[in-house]
């Protein structure tokens, strides 16, 4: 049963990871910058943006955060970007 529950967490964490780079580089192409660019200009490592963008790796809040102000939103507003990617019923306990 323990193996289940964590595939199934395993599961659902790489649905979020995937909804969150697949917004984060949406995002990033319509500011028309190349990963450098944008990662110098606000100050997040080009390798940990690119390994969000294929969606390898979980972000800490303060990025998340840089990430929406980057792109001209509030963190809330981006965080339901990342939400509505997902089924409607989405629950990490399901």
């Amino acid at each position: 049963m323990q193996d289940l529950d964590n595939d199934n967490q395993k599961f659902y964490k790489e649905k979020i990871l995937n909804s969150l780079g697949y917004i984060v580089l949406e995002n990033r192409k319509k500011t028309g910058k190349g990963i450098n660019k944008f990662s110098f200009e606000y100050d997040i490592g080009n390798g940990l943006l690119s390994k969000l963008e294929k969606g390898y790796i979980d972000a800490r809040l303060t990025t998340v955060w840089k990430l929406a102000n980057a792109f001209g939103m509030k963190c809330s507003d981006f965080i339901k970007l990342i939400e509505d990617r997902l089924d409607n019923d989405f629950n990490f306990y399901n």
